[in-house]
């Protein structure tokens, strides 16, 4: 379909496509450690990942984000998407996981890859999100069928992630 026939229109989202990854090792994830010269969340544990660039799918683009961020490689499967509202334009992340290997990661730019126990994410500086998501990968399986979620702040400036039945 032409893009003049794809609806396209101020009342509708317009998104940016972002992965994020998180593999496991047992009950550790593998965080990365925002470099303190990030414009976002320096010092602050995310997933792996980043931007979808253009001509690229969905799976490649992880794929990539994982390798230039650690160099590392891995079978990942999607977990499941969430719409993150920030305005008029929003970011549709994709979340991945997989199970990593006993090779260790390399730190990179974007900060240091680091594995970290399931348990003791309560207690280190993260992204906002990162334990409601990782809370429901946690319980995941590969196979099991990918979650979807929408993610805005109320009207107290407060997060809410809200996940479809």
């Amino acid at each position: 379909m032409p893009q003049s026939d794809q609806g396209v229109t101020n009342e509708r989202y317009t998104v940016i496509p972002r992965t994020a990854i998180f593999l496991r090792r047992g009950d550790s994830y593998l965080l990365l450690k925002g470099a303190p010269t990030k414009r976002l969340w320096p010092n602050k544990y995310n997933g792996l990942g980043g931007h979808v660039e253009r001509g690229e799918d969905i799976l490649t683009a992880a794929k990539r984000e994982l390798l230039e961020e650690t160099a590392l490689t891995a079978d990942l499967w999607l977990c499941g998407t969430a719409l993150v509202d920030a305005g008029e334009t929003g970011i549709c992340l994709f979340l991945f996981s997989g199970e990593g290997s006993e090779a260790e990661p390399q730190s990179s730019v974007e900060g240091t890859a680091e594995w970290v126990a399931y348990d003791a994410i309560p207690e280190l500086p993260v992204v906002e999100d990162l334990p409601i998501l990782l809370s429901k990968i946690h319980h995941m399986q590969r196979g099991d069928p990918p979650f979807f979620a929408w993610s805005h702040y109320d009207e107290c400036e407060k997060l809410v992630v809200e996940f479809a039945e």
